[in-house]
């Protein structure tokens, strides 16, 4: 009988469909007795093709998700698709299709390929984000977070993407260029649609330290991302103003060093700046510097070593010494950072000393390197570390950092200052000029301005008569029957939002979604989500730290306090995977080095496909595609399925003989692969896990080769190599049960009994270089090991009278002599 994987997983996948093999009511989980498991990987974008690096993500989940099932868990196990976004819009400009049609094919061709792989999802929990059953609930997250003063519009500039021709989130864009696209990223004014995460800065912070199964990565990357600092607000008085141009409030870290400020920063975005050089000589200068930066990204303005300016024209006045300094525009301070104005003290930082090097500003020494006296013509760069205060009033000769909280109270104490706590993070910029996306269920009505709709009038549905340019405003627009509303509050004419949300919206709680995916009447019954919520174990890549992962965590906070659900954090453990290279690249087509998961089934069927994926390198390291170790896995797979077709002829056969010192050493391969394969599927060591069973199989032909008999153990080497098997290629791995008459229903025990031995084999090595092997009983002191090992006749040759200067002994492990 041979091996043939086409037919074998067309079976074993078509039985997995017609039984709902894996499927798990709400009844069952809610049962206070259960044991749960929620175990999820990313939904996929639907391109419409799998790739390698999808084949991976899902095998690492299928795996956990068939072992615990195994190991007697409820496993909740679902799959969908994140559905909305800008490649089908722009497939609908290209090929003059639907983005609906174009999505909803390539979600079918998707779904297809994941079955074709013996997933073991949960189909009927499948979730499209594209779907209005879907983004009904959406939308209506949204009027929560809106009720509750978590959504509102502002004017503000924006990122803008002009190729994509829409707003991009600050983690959307990646060195100044849009993730999407490539182009480079501009600012622009306009009136946008934000979350207020902000609000949970604190706690999205502190709750890292409570992700203990989260990999330190990404834990730091979303701490840097919020950027916590700690300092003062300090007010300075503008010379000369009043009303809005009485004052400008800038935030420092260090406001130990405010006696060497000896001028100051504000953005070129900022609101009070057209009245401030308003009627100033150097109001046309101003203005045309404004209009340079505005088309400059926020990278180019932070990272390029030029640091551009230009003077307003007014002065503002330091509250600590009465001093009045210029006040300048300049490319390096942002609007969405602090205050949008920035105290500079070029002696003290670097950023500043440049700056006023080229625009011959002052340069103040106001902390000293301690037991030194540097004068600030000697300067070669700025001196930030810490010393003691030098010219700086009252706290003159103190350490700066006790000067420091010193220096905030007397702000304080005197009414131009105070304690501030700052963080990097910003409001999470949602809208999207776009269409396919969720619509943002907001009206404008004459008579009652902006109106949140309610729930029984969502949702507010995508229209399908609208034209796509891929430039300027949105398609929505285009849609007079769309545009056209009727307020809820009065019943009055009104026009709907144009915008949609960003699709991170979308995927920030679909994972709540399905724990009760068929629910009409709400987003999900609370009871049911807090049987399966927190998420036991998320998987997927790296690249999403602080964009999905940092919003999901928000929204779960959000809608805990909101009260529609327990859970705080979303997902209690999670593994980033690495990437699936080839020739030491990331698999491109450009480049011309994809492989195709499609051929590679066709070929060698997807438990090979399967097997590789998972034994060539840990879950959470880079993967180099290698040909010929697929070959090698097919061929292991075959290995398997004569052993066990063998295996089962030699037990029907009956003819069973015993030879003790055989049976003894398959016996302890055996439980000690079984023990080895348990330990590491817990701690995903996967590759190490098939490595194991690879070496039970090789110890069990060398058991049949030495004429090795004892039918009763054969038995159970053939039906525990099949269940330690159908995590990774479970097709095979079925199959072969169903031939021994074996059906795998539970995760196999291994005897603690047989894996004490009573000898033992050492290695010996002389520098380093293995010369023999050696038995000694279990247990063996380091005396008797030295002594067995000394008496061997290889060593002694090896030796050749050669004086023994050492000998080390690592117990269980080898013997070392240094001659």
């Amino acid at each position: 009988m041979l091996y043939n994987p086409q037919v074998i997983e067309r079976k074993w996948q078509n039985k997995w469909k017609e039984s709902d093999a894996f499927k798990l009511t709400n009844d069952k989980a809610k049962q206070s007795d259960a044991k749960k498991y929620y175990v999820l990987e990313m939904f996929f974008y639907p391109s419409g093709k799998l790739h390698m690096g999808h084949v991976r993500n899902y095998t690492i989940g299928d795996v956990v998700a068939r072992y615990k099932r195994l190991k007697g868990f409820d496993v909740l196990h679902p799959m969908g698709a994140d559905a909305f976004g800008l490649p089908a819009e722009n497939a609908a400009i290209k090929n003059k299709m639907p983005p609906k049609k174009w999505t909803e094919q390539n979600i079918s061709s998707m779904y297809e390929q994941l079955a074709g792989l013996g997933i073991s999802y949960d189909w009927e929990r499948s979730v499209e984000t594209c779907k209005p059953d879907y983004y009904k609930w959406t939308q209506w997250i949204f009027t929560q977070l809106y009720k509750n003063g978590l959504a509102y519009k502002k004017k503000s500039y924006v990122n803008w993407c002009p190729d994509c021709a829409t707003v991009l989130a600050n983690e959307q864009v990646v060195s100044g260029k849009c993730e999407r696209c490539g182009s480079e990223v501009g600012k622009k004014d306009l009136e946008q649609w934000f979350f207020k995460i902000t609000n949970y800065a604190q706690e999205l912070l502190d709750d890292l330290d409570n992700l203990k199964g989260w990999p330190e990565k990404v834990r730091l990357m979303q701490a840097n991302w919020i950027g916590r600092s700690e300092g003062a607000e300090i007010t300075f008085d503008i010379a000369g103003g009043e009303g809005d141009t009485k004052n400008l409030t800038v935030y420092t870290t260090r406001p130990d060093t405010i006696f060497g400020c000896t001028y100051m920063v504000i953005a070129p975005e900022h609101p009070i700046v057209a009245e401030l050089i308003k009627g100033t000589q150097q109001e046309d200068e101003c203005k045309n510097f404004i209009n340079k930066i505005k088309f400059m990204s926020e990278i180019e303005r932070t990272s390029t070593d030029e640091k551009l300016g230009v003077w307003t024209g007014r002065y503002v006045i330091n509250p600590y010494n009465n001093e009045e300094i210029p006040l300048y525009l300049a490319n390096y301070v942002l609007m969405d950072y602090g205050t949008g104005v920035v105290m500079a003290v070029p002696a003290h930082d670097q950023r500043d000393f440049e700056f006023a090097k080229k625009y011959n500003l002052p340069i103040k020494i106001s902390v000293q390197p301690k037991g030194e006296q540097v004068k600030s013509g000697d300067l070669t760069e700025s001196f930030a570390a810490d010393g003691v205060l030098f010219e700086s009033g009252q706290w003159s000769g103190m350490p700066n950092r006790e000067a420091l909280t010193k220096m905030i109270d007397y702000a304080q104490e005197n009414n131009f200052g105070k304690k501030k706590i700052n963080f990097k993070l910003r409001d999470w910029l949602i809208s999207r000029q776009r269409y396919w996306g969720a619509p943002i269920p907001i009206v404008y009505c004459p008579k009652c301005g902006e109106v949140c709709l309610d729930e029984q009038d969502l949702p507010v549905i995508l229209p399908e008569n609208v034209e796509f340019t891929g430039k300027g405003t949105s398609p929505l627009l285009t849609s007079e029957e769309f545009m056209h509303a009727k307020c809820p509050k009065c019943g009055g004419d009104a026009k709907r939002e144009a915008d949609t949300m960003d699709t991170f919206v979308c995927s920030s709680w679909y994972f709540l979604r399905y724990c009760d995916p068929k629910n009409s009447a709400k987003a999900f019954d609370r009871d049911v989500v807090d049987s399966f919520m927190p998420v036991d174990q998320y998987i997927g890549g790296v690249e999403h730290a602080v964009l999905h992962l940092l919003y999901a965590r928000f929204f779960t906070k959000a809608l805990a306090d909101l009260g529609y659900l327990s859970a705080r954090e979303p997902f209690a453990n999670l593994l980033t995977q690495g990437m699936v290279l080839k020739d030491g690249s990331k698999m491109s087509k450009s480049v011309g080095n994809v492989v195709s998961p499609e051929e590679i089934i066709q070929k060698y069927g997807a438990d090979t496909a399967r097997m590789f994926i998972m034994f060539a390198a840990p879950p959470e390291r880079d993967l180099d595609w290698n040909d010929s170790a697929v070959e090698g896995l097919y061929r292991f797979l075959n290995r398997v399925w004569r052993l066990v077709t063998d295996y089962d002829s030699v037990i029907k056969d009956g003819n069973s003989s015993e030879n003790k010192k055989l049976d003894d050493e398959l016996n302890f391969a055996l439980n000690s692969c079984v023990k080895k394969v348990s330990d590491d599927i817990e701690r995903f060591a996967f590759n190490t896990a098939i490595s194991s069973i690879m070496e039970l199989v090789n110890v069990a032909y060398t058991y049949r080769a030495n004429g090795g008999a004892n039918v009763a153990l054969m038995q159970q080497v053939a039906q525990k190599i099949v269940v330690m098997l159908e995590p990774f290629a479970p097709h095979i791995a079925n199959e072969l049960a169903e031939i021994i008459g074996f059906p795998i229903t539970e995760w196999i025990t291994y005897d603690a009994s047989a894996l004490v031995q009573a000898n033992i084999e050492v290695p010996v090595q002389i520098n380093g270089k293995l010369k023999d092997k050696i038995v000694v009983p279990t247990g063996s002191d380091d005396d008797v090991i030295k002594a067995a090992a000394l008496e061997s006749d290889k060593v002694k040759a090896a030796l050749d009278g050669a004086e023994v200067r050492k000998v080390i002994v690592v117990q269980g492990k080898l013997v070392n002599i240094v001659k």
